[in-house]
């Protein structure tokens, strides 16, 4: 029997768009999606149209008690993730969200103590982590070939924030729904990286913001310097600033003995002894290899391979990031 899966608050851009996580579904043979909820009928029509109609839904608890379906991909607009994780728990669904699960680290806390308490399967798609330059400098540090590390710097600049709008997703401008702009979005990609490849825990010991590329009331870039436990420094970039449809971005890590960065698709590796240079580009969407790895794990009665604990140590990351730059946002 194929995976019955439901979709809630489809208007989110991901759902076709980007990580577009429903058509990745609606392509896989063992998946059958048996509904889609928004709270514009419109949009969840315009959706359904694009995935082989399945049912649409206004209301995600009348989907639910309607569907029964297996799993849950939840979307949606900041400001309401908090109060769906919550429902999904209370009611036993699995479910895999859409950082950043919250407008604040305290909503992602609620949600995490919750799954805790509960032992449920809450994933979340932090798809750096299936990055080839990700596995490459795992390997490395497994090794130990870079020596101490010094420093660990990633850029995501992606293209203007126009196409939230265009993609039927305008409450991203909004920052008392999306809860901040390009760093509360996309910082957590960056962040949890950083955490990942260290090991550590780590503190925001600087950061700064600009409106002024797109004169919007959510930054459109962000520079957010972090440090480790033992005292590794990480810089961590994104934006919205790119002037056409592709990304800005780097991804580097650095110590004694080596360096590996990635830029244009090309890994590069510099020692003492030379340079060598590998592809660097994913054989597959990034979104795609977190979809089914997050499948896989709840198929086989295994914890998520990444989850909500983890989305919440970069969302206090997040908060630590606009605290030090007088709370924009309020």
């Amino acid at each position: 029997m194929p995976m019955r899966i439901a979709a809630i608050e489809v208007s989110h851009w991901h759902s076709l768009y980007d990580a577009a996580y429903l058509r990745h579904l609606a392509g896989m043979p063992d998946v059958r999606l048996v509904g889609l909820q928004d709270p514009s009928a419109a949009v969840a029509a315009k959706r359904a149209a694009a995935l082989g109609n399945p049912p649409i839904f206004t209301d995600y608890r009348e989907m639910l008690a309607a569907t029964r379906p297996d799993f849950v991909i939840a979307l949606g607009r900041h400001s309401s993730m908090a109060e769906i994780a919550h429902y999904l728990l209370d009611h036993g669904y699995p479910f895999l969200m859409e950082k950043p699960m919250g407008v604040n680290a305290a909503e992602v806390a609620s949600v995490a103590e919750k799954a805790a308490a509960t032992n449920a399967f809450v994933a979340v798609p932090l798809t750096q982590r299936y990055h080839p330059f990700t596995t490459r400098a795992r390997q490395m540090l497994a090794g130990g070939r870079f020596g101490p590390l010094s420093h660990i710097y990633f850029r995501l600049n992606r293209p203007t924030s126009a196409r939230y709008p265009a993609w039927d997703a305008a409450w991203m401008l909004d920052p008392a729904v999306a809860g901040g702009g390009c760093l509360r979005n996309l910082g957590p990609h960056g962040l949890d990286l950083f955490l990942f490849l260290t090991g550590e825990e780590a503190q925001v010991t600087g950061a700064q913001f600009s409106w002024r590329a797109l004169g919007q009331p959510v930054e459109d870039y962000a520079s957010v310097l972090v440090r480790s436990t033992s005292g590794i420094l990480g810089t961590i970039e994104v934006g919205n600033t790119v002037p056409r449809d592709g990304t800005d971005g780097e991804w580097k890590i650095a110590g004694r003995d080596a360096m590996l960065a990635l830029a244009h698709g090309t890994m590069r590796l510099t020692t003492a002894s030379g340079e060598e240079t590998t592809t660097g580009q994913p054989e597959e969407p990034l979104a795609l290899t977190a979809l089914r790895d997050a499948l896989d794990h709840w198929q086989r009665g295994a914890p998520p391979p990444v989850s909500v604990h983890d989305c919440l140590r970069a969302a206090r990351l997040v908060d630590q990031a606009y605290e030090l730059a007088g709370r924009p946002y309020g």
